[in-house]
């Protein structure tokens, strides 16, 4: 794909819920984090809802239905429909459709998500490799997941079944911390067989069809807290993405992001949606947003000035890109980070 690189996150005048359609918006990390929803999610959302932006909710966890995630958004103060609701379940249930025959048996390593989605294709959902299943589908089954799933897999992969997993996340934030995702399990079954998943879950085309198929948005912005899911998925999508500062990626991560996974927009939370983004102007041989100054010397970055703490991270991210240009910047960030709590 050619696109031009990004060496700096852009500016807005208006409100990012005015300027954009659609938010497509991730929940772990974004909206929720261990079911709990996260510090000012629920207000900003209503806000931008109120406003007329269409919120649509996307996520690469496949474990829930549409129908459970839009309850739980709703008991959360996020008033949600099943059909706002777009998960890497249906994306891979609608790969799994194109070619395979209507009717057939896939196995599944997983929730109630991927079955429910399996059947909304004319799918049937097995449990064992000795239903004959003509493919195999990994999705995140929660922690309870039994470890003889994978052995079912491994079976049916071995007989010659297809293998389609909803994702590759390797990690999963929660209340407690940060768990194994599905990514973490499909290495159990790639470790085994040797084979090779097709994947739908954000980064990847089939994850962005499913949601523009299913939102009809026409000017989307993506909302998430994942380098190399979300904003990495928007790039492929070539969109505009908003990255929060509320779930995995830190400012040390943020800095070293190679051009297919950096944000057009940084923010706190979910209150960004609601705010313009401040320019980040050329200051002789550094960048400058707000009060801050960041410049790229030889070994590290440097920062000056004072003010709002996220826009001298902007400015870190402007000095930082335009240093690293194709690559990902390797210039030591940690003092000037270390300055700003990030």
């Amino acid at each position: 794909m050619s696109q031009t690189v990004r060496t700096r996150p852009a500016a807005s005048a208006r409100p990012l819920s005015a300027a954009y359609d659609t938010a497509l918006l991730d929940l772990d990390g974004v909206v929720y984090a261990g079911g709990n929803a996260i510090t000012h999610a629920v207000e900003s959302l209503g806000t931008a809802r109120a406003g007329g932006m269409h919120l649509a909710y996307v996520t690469n966890n496949a474990l829930r239905t549409p129908d459970a995630v839009a309850a739980h958004l709703t008991e959360l103060g996020i008033p949600a429909l099943a059909s706002d609701v777009v998960t890497s379940a249906q994306a891979v249930a609608r790969l799994i459709s194109e070619q395979v025959p209507a009717g057939s048996r896939v196995l599944v390593v997983g929730g109630e998500g991927l079955r429910v989605a399996l059947r909304e294709r004319g799918l049937m959902p097995v449990e064992s490799a000795e239903d004959d299943p003509v493919a195999v589908v990994q999705g995140y089954g929660g922690p309870e997941l039994p470890w003889g799933r994978f052995a079912e897999a491994c079976y049916a992969i071995a007989r010659g079944a297809r293998w389609f997993a909803s994702n590759t996340d390797l990690t999963i934030p929660g209340g407690r911390g940060i768990a194994p995702g599905n990514g973490a399990a499909v290495e159990v079954v790639r470790i085994a067989t040797g084979a090779e998943p097709q994947v739908a879950g954000k980064p990847l085309p089939p994850m962005h069809r499913e949601t523009i198929l299913r939102t009809g948005a026409r000017r989307p912005l993506v909302v998430g807290d994942r380098l190399d899911t979300d904003i990495e998925g928007a790039f492929n999508g070539e969109v505009d993405s908003l990255l929060v500062l509320t779930g995995v990626t830190d400012g040390a991560r943020l800095l070293a992001a190679p051009p297919h996974q950096r944000p057009a927009y940084v923010d706190a939370d979910l209150r960004g949606l609601l705010t313009g983004q401040p320019e980040i102007t050329p200051a002789g041989p550094g960048f400058r947003c707000g009060g801050w100054t960041a410049t790229a010397g030889e070994e590290r970055l440097d920062l000056t000035g004072d003010g709002d703490p996220l826009d001298a991270l902007r400015a870190l991210c402007a000095a930082a890109w335009t240093a690293a240009g194709e690559g990902s910047c390797r210039l030591d960030g940690g003092k000037a980070l270390a300055r700003l709590g990030l």
